[in-house]
């Protein structure tokens, strides 16, 4: 993929070999941010049960500012030089998880799911920012400012799973559905 990835041109202070790294390195970014926006919008749709409108109202503003990241990454990858693929078919094929496993389903349930899809995203991002790190601030800076907004995202699905003593009724889950179940069961 980094032939095609290699771009014939880049940003002033970037070989086009850098340029091309990051630009692999965004593309998925764009990837985990489309399938994020997706995945919040289907929970969005599919939440019941008695916390419903607290999750529903709480997950349009994720969704917007995630669906910014994803145009933010988009427009940072083609300033280098590279083509921003935003098609389904390219997320299908190319990300490295599996679909959102959790249909209709309480509230408590989705949330539980959520924070392990918060932990994916995040985790991979954080690896993200370690790659381009040394490369480009420019990109760092774009990739950390996400990170602290995804967190936080994180932190808002949280503290609907703690209990008052600090207990996160996901933890030890490594599944969606582990977690959702384990966040019911609390």
């Amino acid at each position: 993929m980094a032939s095609q990835a290699t771009p014939r041109y880049t940003v002033p202070g970037l070989t086009v070999q850098d340029a091309g790294l990051l630009i692999e390195v965004l593309q998925q970014r764009l990837h985990a941010l489309n399938d994020l926006h997706l995945t919040l919008k289907h929970v969005h749709w599919n939440v019941v049960g008695p916390h419903f409108i607290a999750v529903h109202e709480m997950l349009d503003p994720q969704v917007d500012r995630v669906r910014d990241m994803s145009d933010d990454v988009a427009e940072r990858l083609a300033a280098l030089g590279g083509v921003a693929h935003g098609t389904p078919g390219a997320l299908v094929e190319e990300r490295s998880w599996k679909d959102y496993s959790v249909g209709r389903a309480d509230a408590i349930a989705h949330l539980g799911a959520l924070d392990i899809v918060y932990t994916g995203v995040i985790e991979a991002l954080r690896a993200a920012i370690k790659t381009v790190g040394d490369i480009d601030p420019a990109t760092e800076d774009l990739l950390i400012e996400q990170l602290r907004d995804l967190e936080q995202f994180q932190w808002f699905v949280r503290a609907h799973l703690e209990t008052a003593g600090g207990a996160l009724a996901t933890v030890g889950a490594t599944t969606e559905k582990q977690a959702a179940e384990q966040a019911i069961d609390r």
